[in-house]
């Protein structure tokens, strides 16, 4: 078992392992929606019909200013904007945080700068200004293209909105973007499915987040459950959906992850290698390190009333992970990419020595689990399948 570094020694094991900052990326929450989605558990929120705009914008700013101390010289790589559907703010208000935000950290020259949108809020005037303020990303909300499957999801769009949303996008100049796309919808079949998937690609998005629609707790379909697929339904969409992506060129590089050439998310791929990243706005959170290797979750404010209120902290916690807690903090989300990642950077993000990982890596193996390869860690075809199970084995063996 490993032990908690003592403070007074923390930077000299830091060093002694490898411990190097990593990159650091920005997650800025806008928590507002047209309307809450009955299947969605974020933080998001019925928007009022004049947004809080000036307010929240100051209040982020805020926000980012108490968070400075995090940044350690380092320039930002990647910024997404979250909610909530952020493209309900004006192109204005985005360019003060940007405006904002640039003043207070340096970009990357080679930042990539996300937006979530939804169909129901494409304006191509106000596109355009988006991609005018150097937000060179989009991520659309589609979740399906037929009509009745989208009734079913609470959705505010149709699947001809959601085409020509798409046609919007690349006149205002994105040439990259990702499609958000569910199955295992109500009443759905493999076919419906196939055909969901089929019409996104066809439509040629640089990136696509295929997943499964899942039922979480505090959401309408918790309490009141839609009729879901069979599980060898569930199976059959997913074999197929996956050779279809394959067939076309995309690569699955995350679990619901599928992108063409050099199309990665570079935002989320810092958040699966266990990089940095400031999270500001309601309810945001954030993954910090220190020089000295201390690593710290911290999580904001989460209503936004209470966020806008000066009386009120925007902070609403941190918690320093223990030594213990991160080999699985680590491989919870490496595990995440399919190809894994080099074993030596386990050391480069948490500090500690490979031996803290040695009897999970041994029982993983001999379980067939991970791949072979000693120099990655990176989850077989079998532990892809059953990655709960091998987590468990790394949470097990490291407390």
């Amino acid at each position: 078992m490993t032990t908690l570094i003592a403070s007074d020694t923390a930077t000299q094991h830091a060093l002694e392992h490898g411990f190097t900052l990593p990159p650091l990326s920005l997650y800025v929450h806008i928590p507002w929606c047209i309307r809450k989605c009955p299947y969605c558990d974020f933080n998001s929120h019925a928007a009022t019909p004049e947004l809080p705009e000036a307010a929240y914008v100051a209040a982020v700013l805020a926000d980012l200013d108490a968070d400075l101390i995090h940044v350690h010289d380092r320039p930002l790589t990647s910024i997404f904007f979250g909610g909530g559907t952020p493209s309900l703010f004006s192109a204005q208000a985005l360019q003060q945080l940007l405006v904002g935000i640039e003043q207070r950290i340096p970009f990357s020259p080679e930042i990539e700068i996300t937006l979530e949108a939804n169909p129901g809020t494409f304006e191509q005037e106000k596109f355009a200004a988006y991609r005018a303020l150097g937000i060179n990303r989009l991520s659309i909300g589609i979740q399906s293209f037929a009509d009745a499957k989208l009734q079913a999801l609470g959705r505010v769009h149709s699947g001809n909105e959601a085409i020509a949303a798409i046609t919007m996008a690349r006149q205002a100049g994105f040439a990259n973007f990702n499609l958000d796309l569910m199955h295992g919808l109500p009443d759905q079949s493999p076919e419906q499915a196939l055909a969901d998937l089929q019409t996104a690609i066809d439509l040629a998005p640089t990136h696509l987040s295929w997943y499964q629609l899942t039922m979480e707790p505090n959401t309408v379909f918790w309490s009141k459950p839609p009729v879901l697929p069979e599980d060898d339904v569930l199976w059959d969409i997913q074999e197929a959906g996956q050779a279809l992506l394959a067939q076309h060129g995309y690569h699955q590089y995350e679990v619901s992850a599928y992108a063409r050439q050099n199309a990665v998310a570079v935002h989320n791929v810092n958040y699966w290698s266990f990089g940095d990243f400031i999270g500001i706005g309601a309810g945001a959170h954030g993954k910090v390190s220190s020089p000295n290797g201390r690593i710290q979750r911290t999580w904001k404010t989460r209503q936004p009333a209470d966020y806008l209120n000066p009386d009120k902290p925007l902070l609403a916690g941190s918690n320093t992970l223990a030594a213990d807690d991160l080999p699985f903090e680590f491989l919870m989300n490496a595990l995440r990419l399919t190809d894994g990642v080099e074993l030596a950077l386990f050391s480069e993000r948490t500090g500690l020595p490979l031996s803290a990982l040695q009897q999970g890596l041994e029982q993983a193996r001999q379980r067939g689990l991970l791949c072979a390869d000693p120099q990655r860690l990176a989850a077989s075809a079998q532990g892809q399948l059953f990655l709960n199970d091998l987590l468990q084995i790394f949470l097990e063996s490291t407390h």
